[in-house]
């Protein structure tokens, strides 16, 4: 039996800390009560569990997996489960707390939570895939629930994933429980526009910008690194929009092409071969060259603290648009809005994902599903919402866009706080 030790992390500060930090710098600027920090800037629950794992070859490993309810005050927790060889608990914290301010946010009823398996899903085979998944939710099976907590996809995890989730819950319950996680397939009560929901939210949050004449969209250079869900329908989407795509890039290095990138050819290639390396159009770039083309929009889209104080000051792009979450660590942050870049910060740019895992989780305790359009409709409605309300502020406070999006979430978390009381 061998047990899978974590490697050593991408993330060059404790993202936890980060998080507390942010809490800490919003009460202070919004005047928020100190007995109140206090509260938010612990997590509810941290459960840690080991996965034990039947491999092909015989062999039996052991993975370490999390899951953590940071705040259930407006409703119960909701949160992504990631695969990746790099999760540890302080990340899945952080990751938790900032879903409970995106929810506040997009007003919508839940709380923040997080999970993870440190694992590297591309080295398992579709069964390893499978029995590491069942077994994981067996042993968190009491911690989730659609009253309780509803988990949903992240990096590395895929709707089959939450499928494999939905069963292994319905066989313990003795019945299919459709609102226990959202991501699920089309065919199990999945919601039409999940998968394309959070670079949707990111594409109605530019295109907010550019109503507000920050510059024009058509003909506007765009480089987005990270080619997974989010960053492939988001450099797609902003194609369609008339936008250049110059530059994409995924885990193994990226495409850069000045005078545009023909999208539909990259994604073919990306469809076919598994990876944007090869794709003839364009010259190979690196993932850290990629952050420093000169663009209007800049939307890192794939894992946190890419954009730090070594290399934000060379960052040149006017808009930076976070479809990850942190991918801009507090010291890039300030030397960015120093320098007049508009960051739209990733509790407001990534929300699409949850709010459209709201929708899911309403159709399925409905049991009466809606037509995509009405689902793309009501998530630029929510976004849009959220968007004036945070550009408001902003403009009032003079804080900043993150600064702004965090002082709405985290008053209403407080206020909701408040209402309820500390039991007992």
């Amino acid at each position: 039996m061998t047990t899978v030790e974590a490697p050593a992390s991408h993330l060059r500060e404790n993202p936890f800390e980060i998080a507390r930090d942010q809490l800490r710098r919003v009460a202070e600027t919004f005047q928020i009560d100190a007995n109140l920090v206090n509260v938010l800037q612990e997590c509810k629950k941290s459960v840690g569990v080991s996965v034990p794992v039947g491999m092909d070859d015989g062999s039996v490993r052991v993975f370490q997996g999390y899951r953590v309810t940071h705040n259930i005050a407006r409703g119960p927790s909701k949160g992504g489960i990631r695969y990746h060889p790099d999760v540890t608990l302080d990340e899945v914290k952080a990751l938790a707390m900032w879903m409970t301010w995106k929810c506040a946010l997009m007003g919508i009823p839940f709380g923040g939570a997080k999970g993870g398996v440190v694992c590297d899903p591309k080295r398992l085979s579709r069964g390893e895939l499978e029995r590491l998944t069942r077994r994981f939710t067996t042993e968190i099976i009491n911690e989730i629930g659609p009253e309780k907590d509803i988990p949903a996809p992240d990096v590395g995890t895929t709707a089959a994933v939450m499928a494999w989730i939905f069963d292994t819950y319905s066989m313990n319950k003795g019945h299919s429980v459709l609102g226990v996680v959202t991501g699920k397939p089309l065919t199990i009560g999945g919601s039409l526009g999940r998968e394309e929901a959070t670079a949707r939210g990111s594409l109605y949050c530019i295109r907010d910008v550019v109503a507000k004449g920050e510059f024009a969209l058509e003909g506007a250079r765009v480089v987005v690194q990270g080619f997974g869900n989010v960053g492939s329908y988001l450099a797609k989407f902003l194609a369609e929009d008339g936008a250049l795509v110059i530059a994409v890039s995924d885990s193994g290095g990226g495409l850069h092409n000045s005078s545009g990138l023909d999208m539909k050819a990259v994604l073919a290639h990306k469809q076919e071969t598994g990876a944007l390396e090869g794709f003839r159009a364009a010259e190979a770039i690196s993932n850290e060259e990629l952050l420093l083309l000169e663009c209007e929009i800049l939307a890192p889209c794939a894992l946190e603290q890419v954009i730090t104080a070594d290399n934000a000051d060379r960052v040149r792009a006017k808009v930076i648009c976070e479809g990850a979450n942190g991918p801009v660590t507090p010291g890039a942050d300030e030397i960015l809005e120093d320098r007049g870049v508009l960051i739209l910060p990733d509790i407001l740019a990534n929300a699409g994902g949850v709010v459209v895992s709201y929708f899911e989780w309403v159709q399925g305790l409905q049991e009466y599903f809606w037509k995509e359009e009405e689902v793309n409709q009501r998530l630029d409605d929510i976004i849009t919402r959220a968007f004036d309300a945070t550009w408001k502020l902003n403009e009032e406070r003079g804080t900043g866009m993150r600064m702004a999006a965090y002082g709405l979430a985290v008053q209403r978390v407080a206020e909701a706080t408040t209402t309820r009381g500390i039991y007992p």
